[in-house]
Parts: structure tokens; sequence; C-alpha cells
């Protein structure tokens, strides 16, 4: 026999738990609500974006159990035991990550909205290797939809990465 489910048949909301850039919490969650509007509405982490709603920008990317995922594609009930982080739990005491820092230096966003997307795609992406040639940049950001940059910069941070992780292996 399978375990009960803890559902309020009147509300249909159930629980569910949760860890999020490291905080582990339950929530009682309706159970046609996104994940991507569980993270904005309920949690308050608005740095997740809603562009297209069909999984096809890219804006509400996140990353759940160490894979990027399109967070207005899942409802939250499906997240259930799940460790997300978001684009608000990359930076650690203040200080950007060496991703951050290289879109901040090459330019590589203009107004925004779809660089929580594009980041913790990125970083999902550089946990299975560096990023070495622009083909391999472009490929990388190719999930993604940015109206407003044309990509260069975002290449060009990239393997700014690459270059700055071989110059330092250089150095030592």
């Amino acid at each position: 026999m399978s375990e009960a489910i803890d559902v309020d048949p009147i509300e249909s909301k159930i629980w569910i738990t949760l860890t999020i850039n490291g905080s582990k919490n339950s929530y009682f969650v309706e159970q046609r609500l996104t994940l991507a509007d569980f993270l904005r509405k309920e949690v308050g982490l608005v740095g997740t974006h809603l562009g297209c709603e069909h999984g096809s920008c890219g804006a509400c990317t996140i990353i759940m159990d160490d894979k990027a995922v399109r967070s207005c594609l899942l409802l939250a009930v499906q997240a259930d035991g799940a460790s997300l982080e978001t684009v608000e739990g990359l930076a650690r005491d203040g200080a950007m990550t060496p991703l951050q820092e290289a879109f901040r230096a090459h330019h590589a966003l203009q107004c925004g909205y779809c660089t929580s997307g594009i980041l913790l795609s990125l970083v999902a992406r550089l946990r299975e290797g560096p990023i070495e040639t622009e083909a391999e940049a472009r490929e990388s950001l190719s999930g993604n939809i940015c109206r407003c940059t044309g990509y260069t910069g975002m290449v060009s941070a990239l393997l700014s990465l690459s270059n700055s992780k071989s110059g330092d292996e250089e150095k030592q």
C-alpha cells in the first residue's frame, strides 16, 4: 500500500519540502501552482522571471538537483524534496561569482530581464566543465533568448572565464 499524501481536499493544497538556496523549508501549496509562480509569489524570490510561459525563452530557468530546468513548466509539487538554486543564491556574502563579475566586466546584459535565467543555465553548464571556444559559448547560450544584447558580451564573458582559469594555472 502506498503512503498517504497530506492533501487538503477542499483547497487542493499539499505540503512540500524544498531546499532553496541552501535553506530547507516546508510549504503548503496549491497543486496547480507552477514552480516559477511559487518562487515569486509564495517565497518572494522574484529574480526568477516569466517570459513566454512555454519554456522557450529561458527567463524562468533555475537549477533543480544540479540540472537547469524551466520553472514555468513544472508544478511546485513536482519539486517536493528537491534542492533548488535561484539567482538570489548565486552571490555569497554580497560578493558576485566569477560568472557574474565576467558579465559585468564584458557588459553582457542590458535590461536584465533574461539575465537570471541565462546565469543559472550557464552555472549548470559550467559545472560540467569549462567553456573554451566561441562555438561552445554560443551553444551554451542557445537555450535562452535575449532581445537586447546580441550575445557578444556574453560570449566574451564566458571566454574570459576560460582564459582567466588557464592564466591562473600558468601562474601556479
